[in-house]
C-alpha cells in the first residue's frame, strides 16, 4: 500500500476534499457546515466510499480553512480586550498617516477590532534600554476583574517595547491567564518586532481569531481521531503547514490558510510558466487575486484584510469580501 494522502479546504459554502491514491486522485465537495470539522469529516468519509478505501488506512491528512479570514471579512471574531501601556490606549485608532483615499472627503477609518470601552492601561514603562517601571500586579487584577465583569472572549496585550524586554509584558499575561478562563495573546509571542501600531493591530487580530481557531481545531483533532485518519497538519498564511497544537497557539498565522494552499497549489501546477500567471480563487464569502512568478508564489511580511494591517510571513494575496454567496444591489444612485 502506497501513500494515501488526503487535503482538504474548507471555504464558507462548500469543503473540498482530494484523495490521492497510488497517482489517482479522487475528490469530494461536500456543503460546510456550521461545525466546520464536521463537513470535513463528511468529505473525507465520502472520498474515501469513492475510492473504497478504509479511512484508516490514510497516511497523511493536510488542511486549509478560511475560519480567519471569514471572521475579519465578516467582523464576527471574538469580543476581544486589549491590554496596553499607559498612554496608548488609541493607538488601534490613531493608526498611522497613511491615507489611502487622499482627496475622498467622506473616507472613514475601519472601526478597530476592539472598541474603546474594552480597551484598558496599565501603569508600566519599558524602553529599548529595559525595564523602567515595573508592573503593578494589584493593577492589572484589578483590570482582569473589569473583564471579567464584560465577559470578553479573548484578551490582547501589547506593551510598549514589549519586542525587545518583555518581562512586564510576560508578567501582565501571566496574571490575566492565572485570573481568566479565556484566551491571552502576548505581542512578544505574536510579533516580536517594533511598531506599535502593527503589533498591537496583528496581536489583536490573533486574539480576535484565536477563539474561532481554537474551538474548531479541537473539534478538528477530536473527529479525526475518531475516523482514524492522522492529525491534520494545517496550512498557514506563508504557504507552509504545521500542527494543530502550533496553530493554536499561533492563530494568526492562519488568517490566509485557504487562499494561501490556492495560490501555492497554481505554481506547483504552473511551474513551467516562466511569465507567470495571476491566480483567482473566489468561494462563496471572498475572493482573492495573487501573483506566481517562475512557479512561486509572491510572499511578504505584512499584509492587510478589510483595511487592517497583520504583520506576519504570508502569501502575498489581495482579498475582498465579496464572493459567489455575497448579495449584491443596485442603489438609488445606480
Amino acid at each position: 500500500m502506497g501513500d494515501r494522502r488526503i487535503g482538504v479546504d474548507v471555504g464558507g459554502t462548500f469543503t473540498d476534499v482530494t484523495l490521492s491514491l497510488d497517482g489517482t486522485l479522487v475528490t469530494a465537495k461536500v456543503p460546510s457546515t456550521e461545525d466546520q470539522s464536521e463537513g470535513v469529516i463528511a468529505g473525507i468519509e465520502k472520498a474515501c466510499e469513492a475510492a473504497d478505501i478504509d479511512p484508516e488506512s490514510v497516511t497523511e491528512f493536510s488542511h486549509a480553512m478560511t475560519v480567519s479570514v471569514n471572521a475579519l471579512l465578516e467582523e464576527d471574531g471574538a469580543k476581544t480586550a486589549l491590554v496596553t501601556t499607559d498612554g496608548f490606549r488609541d493607538v488601534l485608532e490613531i493608526g498611522r498617516q497613511d491615507r489611502p483615499s487622499l482627496y475622498d472627503l467622506s473616507a472613514e477609518k475601519p472601526t478597530p477590532l476592539v472598541p474603546r470601552r474594552r480597551r484598558f492601561e496599565v501603569s508600566e514603562r519599558t524602553t529599548t534600554d529595559g525595564i523602567e517601571e515595573p508592573v503593578d500586579e494589584a493593577e492589572v487584577r484589578a483590570i482582569a476583574a473589569q473583564l471579567r465583569d464584560l465577559d470578553v472572549e479573548s484578551v490582547a496585550v501589547s506593551l510598549l517595547h514589549a519586542y525587545a524586554h518583555p518581562e512586564n509584558e510576560q508578567h501582565v499575561a501571566d496574571i490575566l491567564r492565572d485570573e481568566l478562563d479565556v484566551p491571552v495573546s502576548a505581542s512578544h509571542e505574536v510579533l516580536a518586532e517594533f511598531r506599535e501600531y502593527e503589533r498591537t493591530s496583528t496581536t489583536a487580530v490573533d486574539a480576535y481569531v484565536r477563539p474561532a481557531i481554537d474551538h474548531y481545531v479541537s473539534h478538528l483533532t477530536d473527529r479525526a481521531r475518531e475516523l482514524g485518519v492522522p492529525q491534520p497538519r494545517i496550512m498557514q498564511a506563508n504557504g507552509g503547514i504545521t500542527d494543530a497544537d502550533t496553530v493554536r497557539r499561533n492563530a494568526v498565522t492562519t488568517v490566509l490558510s485557504g487562499p494561501a494552499a490556492g495560490v501555492v497549489g497554481a505554481g506547483s501546477m504552473a511551474a513551467d510558466e516562466q511569465d507567470g500567471l495571476v491566480t483567482f480563487d473566489m468561494g462563496g464569502t471572498s475572493s482573492d487575486v495573487s501573483l506566481v512568478r517562475d512557479g512561486e508564489a509572491e510572499r511578504t511580511t505584512e499584509g492587510v484584510i478589510n483595511e487592517r494591517p497583520i504583520k506576519t510571513p504570508m502569501v502575498d494575496v489581495e482579498t475582498v469580501g465579496a464572493g459567489g454567496g455575497s448579495i449584491a444591489w443596485v442603489d438609488a444612485g445606480g
